[in-house]
């Protein structure tokens, strides 16, 4: 899938004159952008694979803004991590008193976290970040996390990249921007994916959490503490999220902590879990489509924007071949009229309105939920309020 993508965005960089499309420097904002989405990803999949459903991971992504801010003004970035991390777990473990101890609605509970975790991070600023910055609504500077390149791969990379060949340039310049101004939470994020699946699906402790989201009670009969594996659960959800909320503070490129900072990435992460069928590679794939439409919005703005929608016309007519192989008529029929629909928008107009393009991830985000719709299998009983004993 990866070379399906970069194939498309190098034919349509070519055929648009667009080189923003496979940049390296979109590439490398692709990358900072998709670090919080992925990491509230990862949350929003342990939480819910243990039949907890976390709404509430922007607000404990706020309580991460707030203690990444916090711990890096007065220990540094490691220090300002582990705080992020802890805030998270705390607003984590709020959600789980309420779901899983006196069964609370999931959803009722999600939303009283994101509110809470607003309040809580305003207030705190307000009591310790104003008289340091003058401002109740963000921090002082802060120290932040350093950055390390493959410095003569990333050096030949360049010379490729500027050659303009091809293919060629344009896989150069997607490559040299995930090796140049690496920071050491991107490694640790990226990492956390395998290991999730690992885990969740190769150890016992994985395979006993994910069958407290498919039947709990059967897990019960089994003598699995459902109750110990839940709290388990959301309390690393929290973490992960909370960590989400450091990426947006502790890395360069970034601005320190400011009042409602996160922006919905929280949600953005919960949908880019269900893009990927609740499975760490297919959230890893809808982090990176995320991440690389906000980044490109910023790197070339309405004109690369818009060059993106031929790129997702080649990719639909790609769609359109495979299913009359597998004579699958009406999906065919509709990819061939969603790419008419985006072939006559991007004919019609030379550049879409800067109003419109900020919002880009999130049309992005609504579209690939519609498309992705048809094959999500979520864990049986997520979101479904279990009590103990109830299968005696």
């Amino acid at each position: 899938w990866a070379v399906v993508a970069v194939g498309v965005l190098s034919t349509a960089s070519y055929l648009t004159g667009n080189t923003d499309l496979t940049s390296s420097t979109t590439s490398q904002t692709a990358l900072r952008l998709a670090l919080p989405i992925l990491l509230a990803a990862l949350g929003g999949l342990w939480s819910e694979r243990a039949g907890v459903v976390n709404i509430g991971l922007e607000g404990m992504m706020i309580l991460g803004t707030w203690g990444a801010a916090w711990g890096s003004y007065y220990g540094g970035p490691w220090a300002g991590l582990v705080a992020a991390c802890v805030l998270g777990a705390l607003g984590g473990l709020l959600h789980a008193i309420a779901t899983v101890t006196f069964g609370v609605n999931h959803i009722v509970s999600g939303v009283a976290i994101n509110l809470l975790g607003l309040g809580i991070a305003k207030y705190l600023a307000h009591l310790i970040f104003q008289p340091l910055s003058g401002n109740p609504r963000q921090s002082p500077v802060v120290p932040k996390f350093d950055t390390y390149s493959a410095t003569g791969l990333s050096d030949w990379l360049g010379d490729l990249e500027h050659q303009q060949r091809v293919v060629v340039s344009d896989v150069a310049g997607v490559v040299r921007g995930l090796v140049t101004q690496v920071a050491p939470l991107t490694m640790i994020a990226i990492l956390l994916v395998p290991i999730s699946f690992l885990v969740l699906w190769r150890t016992r402790f994985g395979l006993r959490l994910r069958s407290c989201g498919e039947n709990p009670v059967a897990a019960e009969s089994l003598g699995i503490n459902v109750y110990a594996y839940k709290y388990s659960a959301v309390l690393i959800s929290g973490a992960f999220a909370g960590a989400g909320g450091a990426s947006l503070v502790l890395l360069q490129g970034g601005a320190d902590y400011l009042e409602n900072q996160t922006n919905g990435r929280g949600y953005i992460g919960l949908a880019a879990m269900i893009f990927g069928n609740w499975r760490p590679g297919g959230l890893l794939a809808g982090s990176a489509l995320f991440g690389y439409t906000d980044g490109l919005q910023l790197s070339g703005r309405g004109e690369a924007v818009l060059a993106l929608l031929y790129a997702a016309v080649l990719l639909l007519v790609v769609v359109v071949v495979v299913q009359l192989f597998r004579r699958k008529w009406f999906a065919a029929g509709a990819a061939v009229v969603a790419a008419g629909l985006l072939y006559a928008i991007y004919f019609s107009v030379d550049e879409l309105p800067r109003d419109l393009t900020p919002y880009a991830p999130h049309f992005v985000t609504l579209i690939v939920l519609a498309v992705a719709s048809q094959r999500l299998r979520m864990p049986q009983a997520d979101g479904f309020i279990y009590k103990r004993g109830q299968g005696s």
